[in-house]
């Protein structure tokens, strides 16, 4: 039965994905854990009218200046120009920087793919998964995985990149500007702070030219719907707190979300794209599900990070830290890159349902983990939808 139970259940989870061509005016028209873990808001990035005095003032507070911010300022690591706490995340526009040249050259967060020891699997292990080689997306991405898309950012090590999806919001139906990720793509963690320069850009070369073909290539084939800079982020306490280079103690809560706007004014994410997914906070045991799906832009070898795959299995546990939520695993050959992706079931409607985000996996490569969304990742969901209501 597992050989043939993953496969059917794989293609009703590729085919929900699927149904995501875009309404009138988007893609096809602009293309051709844990109670305890209590969700972490930041302090408005900026950007609107409303929130640009909060964001000088936040900047300020540090000493920063926000105009030597936006000409390279933001290029200072120093520990006490590294803001940590989530009251102080800071995400300002700086038109421009993300440029189809400097999109290509971001480096996958390869440490963060690294599987660090166990500290015991609380005997709710699962055997490790066979292999599940990656597949790439059907061509034009909007046609067939409209809320994937890429996470952009900037670290100490340079310009990296990750993958999200464009899910719901509750309080703002049909105009949702939500995007789910993983902590590590937003925040350092134990050891640092918020990174910067945080932008998702979705259908990511939509049309899957390869990287000679993309030296050339307009801005329009790169970033198809262009690009959308956080103006908040949101990510778990104990991200925070344990997170660290190889996932670590913080692993079961790598998760985050985006709220993000574009980058030169226009509809909502959701209006624009197409489509945004549900996002499920009750998924049921790992026993009971067929197949779950990730869907990423692999970036460390083999992959080269302009193309997105996806790899289905039928998901099973993997428990890195006892008092910690078991997270789902399942085979994968995808690497470093897809970190954040997002990790679907086939809901009771038939259509596809978030329910988790890609986080760990060994070095080798092989399978990959991600972190069971449960009570703490619902609160935070909450608290972003009910921070941008009626806005």
């Amino acid at each position: 039965m597992r050989s043939i139970r993953p496969k059917l259940a794989a293609s009703a989870v590729a085919a929900a994905l699927a149904l995501t061509a875009t309404a009138c005016g988007g893609a096809k028209d602009k293309a051709a854990g844990q109670a305890a873990d209590k969700p972490v808001a930041s302090a408005s990035a900026g950007g609107t009218a409303d929130d640009a005095g909060a964001l000088v003032d936040t900047l300020k507070k540090h000493g920063v200046d926000p105009e030597k911010w936006k000409h390279g300022e933001w290029k200072n690591w120093d520990k006490d120009k590294w803001l940590r706490n989530a009251k102080d995340f800071v995400n300002p526009v700086i038109k421009g920087l993300w440029k189809p040249d400097r999109m290509q050259e971001a480096k996958d967060p390869q440490k963060t793919m690294a599987y660090g020891d166990s500290t015991g699997d609380q005997n709710v292990t699962d055997p490790e998964p066979a292999p599940v080689q990656a597949q790439e997306e059907k061509r034009p991405y909007h046609q067939y995985a409209a809320p994937v898309g890429k996470v952009f950012f900037d670290s100490p090590e340079g310009s990296m990149v990750c993958s999200g999806t464009v899910v719901k919001d509750p309080k703002a139906p049909g105009r949702s500007n939500l995007v789910w990720t993983a902590g590590h793509c937003v925040h350092a963690g134990a050891n640092g702070g918020w990174y910067r320069n945080i932008t998702f850009v979705p259908s990511y070369n939509d049309q899957g030219r390869t990287p000679a073909q993309l030296r050339n290539a307009q801005p329009q084939e790169i970033a198809p719907y262009g690009s959308y800079w956080a103006d908040w982020a949101m990510t778990s306490n104990a991200w925070i707190a344990d997170g660290g280079p190889t996932g670590g103690a913080g692993s079961p809560y790598d998760y985050a979300l985006l709220h993000v706007k574009p980058e030169n004014g226009g509809k909502s994410l959701e209006e624009t794209v197409g489509n945004a997914l549900t996002v499920d906070f009750h998924a049921p045991e790992a026993r009971d599900i067929p197949a779950m799906g990730a869907w990423g832009y692999p970036a460390a070898p083999p992959f080269n990070g302009q193309l997105m795959n996806k790899c289905i299995d039928r998901p099973g546990r993997l428990s890195v830290s006892p008092g910690t939520p078991a997270m789902w695993r399942i085979g994968c050959t995808m690497t470093g890159g897809s970190s954040g992706g997002g990790w679907f079931i086939a809901g009771q409607d038939g259509k596809s349902e978030l329910v988790s985000n890609t986080s760990i996996g060994p070095v080798t490569s092989g399978w990959l983990a991600g972190p069971r969304l449960g009570p703490g990742a619902q609160q935070l969901y909450t608290a972003m939808s009910d921070k941008f209501a009626g806005r």
